[in-house]
């Protein structure tokens, strides 16, 4: 399976959030990135984010964006 632009909006959304601190959020405005609000509403609607908006990573959320990071970091040393 190869990864689509929805996907890939998601991980950039995902990335987007502090990992350090479950205390900070981002809040998306209404001309943000159409895909970013794309990929907001997707993630509420999978329990990754608390608001589809924005709003806070929840527990899936931060587990998601922690992988991404692992990800984009070995695939950055390639």
């Amino acid at each position: 399976m190869a990864f689509n632009p929805s996907m890939i909006a998601c991980i950039d959304l995902l990335m987007k959030f502090p990992t350090d601190t479950l205390h900070q959020g981002i809040k998306l405005h209404r001309d943000a990135d159409p895909e970013l609000i794309d990929a907001a509403k997707r993630l509420h609607q999978i329990g990754a984010i608390d608001q589809p908006d924005g709003g806070y990573l929840t527990d899936l959320g931060h587990d998601l964006a922690e992988h991404a990071q692992i990800l984009i970091t070995a695939l950055k040393s390639a």
